[in-house]
């Protein structure tokens, strides 16, 4: 063999080591979806399990971490596993929403190949087809930094899941129903936390350490606000941020969001209330769990604390102290502030107003003005295989237009790398909360009354918070600005779980001609193919 030859294959054999030797590491997961017999309110309802578990169990991984979950669905009825804030990096067909995944057959599974590329921070996934929510299915997401990037605390002496939500004692079966039927959900019976009814849950804790909560509020309705009686919360991350270390009383989590905050047992050791109720509602429901010191001196006593409930102007002013830490790192050693998005123009402003009225008789909610209907198709394959029919790109206008509501597959088209400014305009009476997949977005304004181009002068363009899932409060506006650099079709919706069922989400197109594998994967090799998708190659020829 030539010495010149030999020498390139020895090169070639090397480089490939070197490639597989720098791969990320795996972790897998073999899920069994079921339903069961759950009581969190004291009555038995049907639930959702995944490994006999109601919630399910927490994924745990590091920045970058290739996540094989192989899920098989024992229901009598299709299902769906969503990954909320998991950005999936050139890869919606992963995402599991029906915008960009075929749901998977009863009796059937299908393995999910996600990568938390670039993320740290406390996420949750959910089952996104029909109400399957309100029946279970959800667990937490944690995303650790890699060892050698700093985070800018120290290592806590517990690290816990909160997952918490308003719920039903009626199943999924029957709250679906009444939606079909065009009828509006009643107010829900009671909050859950981790599954749990009043009193159920419980935090065991040493006295004079410092613990991490990671808490998501799964629930499908209301805000809330969580505190520790006698403890202050210190919040320390947001959906992937690393944010200013301020010290809170109390925390509001709007519907969809996730947040970390630490809180040291630092006070005489006895058991003291976790407590969580609704905000802006009438009435209010609260919940207990139960904080017990390892050297407990004796149970809790006397009556919950209280918090805030109605107070409006409370809620936005702790959302406007929520910044981003600018000299902390993120998933990246380099600071969080190294990219100054205040400095980039913006190429184009979407204003979204939600909305709600009758179609047919029949209760529906729009983003401006079109009430969202699921095709038969979706949309990912439709774009991918070039099946018409499917969807309109620009179905949905930039601006409301005031018109009644009409049913429309809205879908927004929008160009690889534009920078975008999108306000939430909420003209109704109750609290909004929307939620990007494939992204994050900088939080940069929010205020009362309707936007107007003035209003930028209040933005905050140096430390806003970017995360993925924003409220917008009565009669009033929310603005983000989001960089599109993730190729795909991605959800946006309001996270009121019965608007979004009834109309009130689109989806963003964000498009490039390049066929680059640097830009977006292709279709993956297994890939379930339904609707006009069937019999179509998961892989050119």
């Amino acid at each position: 063999m030539p010495l010149r030859l030999a020498v390139a294959l020895f090169c070639a054999a090397a480089s490939l080591f070197a490639i597989a030797g720098a791969e990320d590491p795996y972790r897998f997961y073999s899920w069994n979806i079921t339903y069961g017999d759950i009581y969190p309110l004291g009555v038995r309802q049907t639930g959702i399990l995944i490994n006999g578990q109601f919630p399910g169990p927490d994924i745990h991984s590091v920045t970058n971490d290739n996540l094989i979950i192989n899920v098989f669905n024992n229901l009598n009825e299709s299902f769906l596993l969503s990954w909320n804030g998991i950005q999936q990096r050139r890869n919606s067909y992963e995402d599991g929403v029906f915008g960009t995944t075929c749901p998977i057959p009863p009796g059937k599974n299908f393995t999910y190949i996600l990568q938390v590329k670039d993320q740290i921070g406390s996420f949750y996934y959910y089952p996104s087809l029909g109400f399957h929510k309100a029946a279970g299915g959800f667990g937490g997401i944690r995303i650790l930094s890699r060892p050698r990037i700093p985070v800018p605390f120290p290592d806590p002496a517990g690290d816990y899941t909160l997952l918490i939500g308003d719920w039903y004692k009626s199943n999924h079966t029957v709250l679906q129903a009444q939606l079909d039927g065009g009828k509006k959900l009643p107010f829900p019976d009671g909050i859950l936390i981790n599954g749990r009814g009043p009193g159920g849950a419980s935090l065991n804790v040493e006295q004079g350490k410092t613990y991490r909560l990671r808490i998501s509020n799964v629930g499908l309705q209301n805000s809330l606000n969580f505190r520790i009686q006698n403890h202050r919360l210190t919040l320390v991350e947001v959906e992937g941020t690393h944010t200013l270390q301020t010290s809170y009383s109390s925390i509001d989590l709007h519907l969809g969001q996730s947040c970390s905050v630490l809180f040291t047992a630092d006070q005489p050791a006895q058991d003291y209330y976790i407590v969580v109720n609704t905000r802006f509602t009438n009435p209010v429901l609260t919940t207990t769990g139960i904080l017990r010191y390892s050297n407990s001196a004796g149970p809790v006593s006397g009556p919950p604390p209280g918090g805030p409930t109605i107070q409006i102007d409370w809620s936005l002013n702790q959302a406007r102290s929520i910044r981003t830490n600018l000299t902390a790192s993120g998933p990246r050693p380099n600071p969080q502030g190294s990219y100054h998005y205040g400095l980039i123009n913006t190429t184009r402003t979407i204003r979204l107003a939600n909305s709600a009225g009758q179609v047919n008789g029949k209760q529906r909610y729009a983003v401006n003005s079109v009430s969202f209907v699921q095709p038969d198709t979706p949309l990912k394959l439709a774009d991918s295989f070039k099946i018409g029919g499917v969807f309109r790109p620009g179905s949905i206008s930039d601006n409301p237009y005031g018109g009644g509501i009409y049913l429309d597959t809205s879908v927004l088209n929008a160009d690889y790398r534009a920078f975008l400014e999108i306000v939430f305009q909420n003209d109704e009476d109750i609290v909004q909360s929307w939620h990007l997949n494939g992204y994050s977005f900088f939080v940069v304004g929010m205020d009362g009354g309707q936007w107007t181009s003035a209003s930028r002068n209040g933005y905050n363009l140096r430390d806003a918070v970017a995360r993925c899932t924003t409220q917008v409060y009565p009669k009033s506006w929310t603005a983000i600005y989001v960089a599109l650099d993730n190729v795909g079709m991605w959800n946006l919706r309001s996270e009121y779980w019965a608007r979004q069922y009834l109309g009130q989400q689109l989806y963003l197109r964000v498009y490039t001609d390049s066929t680059s594998l640097r830009d977006e994967f292709p279709i993956p090799k297994n890939a379930l193919l339904c609707g006009r998708a069937v019999g179509r190659s998961t892989r050119p020829l």
